[in-house]
């Protein structure tokens, strides 16, 4: 699976002649509430196994969580479950607050 950066994620995000990702915001709903990217999908993580079927197989899936741990671990089980193209915001949440968004709340 790749490791993508903040920066490499608001690329993708900017480019027109790409298809986006599904943002698939892995946090619990607390954390959601305090910050988020915009058009994420919310999917605690503890959810995902019972969700999974919402998801397309085929399309390109970035997993979010706050510092990229839980989110890495939700890739993993997608991949694992045979989903073919998934990433990890590599820092998370909080990277993109720091390299991309620093108007963004923290926590």
């Amino acid at each position: 699976m790749r490791q993508l950066t903040a920066a490499e994620l608001a690329n993708w995000l900017a480019d027109s002649n790409r298809a986006p990702p599904l943002l698939l915001d892995v946090r619990e709903d607390w954390e959601l509430a305090r910050c988020q990217i915009a058009g994420c999908l919310h999917m605690a993580m503890d959810r995902v196994p019972a969700r999974m079927t919402e998801l397309d197989d085929d399309a390109p899936i970035v997993c979010i969580c706050h510092h990229g741990v839980r989110s890495l671990q939700v890739a993993a089980f997608l991949e694992h479950h045979g989903f073919s193209d998934v990433c990890n915001l590599n820092g998370g949440i909080e990277a993109w607050a720091q390299q991309v968004d620093p108007g963004m709340n923290r926590y």
